[in-house]
């Protein structure tokens, strides 16, 4: 389904659940609509891959052509996608201010995404300075960490903050809102990293279900992604090959607003704009012919052209 939506990667979550959770974290009782279990820990079992199926899942994604990763919930769960082979690791938001697995992770030497869902600026700037000196290449992801979150609180000038404060490494953007909107403007804002989650059917049971993407959304958003990709093209403002046929047609030029005889010399109220044929001189010109002298008589309304005015010289735009 992603390949086909055209997604370039497939990421899981992968916790070693007695790394992740203490015993009376996994004790808790869990009496939610979303529970697959009477205790939190047996909801978490029920729905955790073991490392057999994670090795069929990597070996699937080769056989159809796409990268496939998981967030590695906790130190033992990095040590497993370690040893799986996977092309990045992917630090979600609820370690990314533990710094002890940052560094234990940064030391694989594996291209790094980290969120940012739950973490002020300051956080931010200390995950930078230790993850850096020991792996150059990691991006760090914009994202709020609620499910399904609410367009404002999705704080995308945050994106612009990062790129002033990180400008050496990529910034990209974690959604977890309803729709694709949202998402296209991240990557308009210059977000190289788009993450969303992804489901069959949003009524399934499970609190993420509902901030996740249909496939068919997930179709439509990466064709809107590839579409303002194109569009972002040059910083260059310059009249385009695709411009010239409308500037043919409705390009206008410097037009004589009164008859002008020979030898006169050109004053602001003689002039004024149309649509000329034949072309003439361009708008912007026309404070640059005041004061200049024409060779003959020139009939109102007529075009004013490079051959009426003399010792006209062409000013070359660099």
């Amino acid at each position: 389904v992603l390949q086909d939506c055209g997604a370039d990667c497939a990421k899981f979550q992968k916790s070693e659940l007695e790394y992740k959770f203490n015993k009376k974290a996994l004790e808790r009782p869990y009496t939610s609509k979303h529970s697959w279990g009477k205790t939190y820990g047996e909801h978490k079992r029920h729905l955790e891959f073991s490392h057999d199926q994670y090795r069929e899942l990597k070996k699937y994604a080769q056989e159809i052509g796409i990268f496939f990763t998981a967030s590695g919930m906790d130190e033992m769960a990095v040590e497993f996608l370690h040893e799986l082979d996977v092309p990045f690791f992917k630090v979600g938001s609820g370690d990314t201010n533990n710094f002890p697995y940052l560094e234990k992770t940064a030391k694989k030497g594996r291209p790094m995404v980290i969120s940012s869902g739950m973490q002020s600026m300051k956080t931010m700037h200390q995950v930078y300075q230790i993850v850096k000196p020991i792996n150059p290449n990691f991006c760090f992801l914009q994202c709020t960490s609620a499910y399904p979150l609410q367009p404002e609180d999705v704080n995308l000038r945050v994106i612009s903050a990062y790129q002033s404060a990180f400008p050496d490494i990529p910034i990209g953007y974690s959604g977890h809102e309803t729709g694709i909107a949202i998402s296209v403007a991240a990557v308009a804002m210059g977000a190289k990293v788009l993450e969303r989650h992804v489901t069959l059917d949003k009524t399934w049971k499970g609190s993420d279900h509902q901030a996740s993407l249909e496939p068919n959304e997930l179709a439509e958003l990466v064709k809107a992604i590839r579409t303002v990709e194109k569009a972002m093209g040059s910083p260059v403002k310059q009249l385009l090959p695709c411009e010239m046929a409308c500037n043919e047609k409705l390009g206008k030029s410097v037009v004589a607003k009164v008859a002008i005889p020979e030898g006169a010399l050109l004053t602001l109220d003689m002039l004024t704009v149309k649509v000329g044929e034949p072309k003439g001189f361009p708008p912007e010109s026309i404070f640059d012919l005041v004061g200049q002298k024409v060779k003959r008589n020139i009939e109102e309304d007529e075009t004013i052209t490079e051959q009426v005015v003399e010792n006209h010289v062409k000013k070359v735009k660099c």
